[in-house]
């Protein structure tokens, strides 16, 4: 079972930046996609960014060239490099995992997620 775990959530002001972590346990085979998802009060569950085993990446048009997502794969590390965050960036971050079809930003693809982490932009 593939279990993610998120961490480097916090509350910054507008124009900062963060660095989510997410180290994910259990085997990941060459089907699977992983991605950063982030819930707002209110809102619905929404696909931030995503990538591949072979590095491909998707990104949420609100987030693009403010946002990398990148993966250690020495050690299992999924991480979200978020700059030049706004208000509306403010949510709770969740990695999931799931493997390869449809939509990348389709909820119903993952299988596995994490606890969350809140993340806070102040302006």
């Amino acid at each position: 079972q593939v279990q993610p775990v998120e961490s480097g959530g916090g509350s910054v002001q507008a124009g900062d930046s963060l660095r989510l972590s997410c180290t994910i346990s259990g085997y990941i085979d060459s089907g699977y996609g992983v991605a950063w998802f982030r819930q707002a009060p209110g809102k619905k569950r929404e696909g931030v960014a995503y990538i591949d085993k072979d590095g491909i990446t998707n990104y949420a048009e609100s987030v693009k060239g403010r946002f990398t997502i990148s993966k250690d794969n020495a050690k299992n590390i999924l991480y979200l490099q978020m700059n030049s965050l706004k208000p509306e960036d403010t949510a709770i971050y969740y990695c999931a995992a799931g493997r390869s079809g449809g939509a990348w930003y389709d909820l119903s693809r993952y299988d596995s997620w994490g606890q969350g982490t809140q993340v806070t932009v102040s302006s």
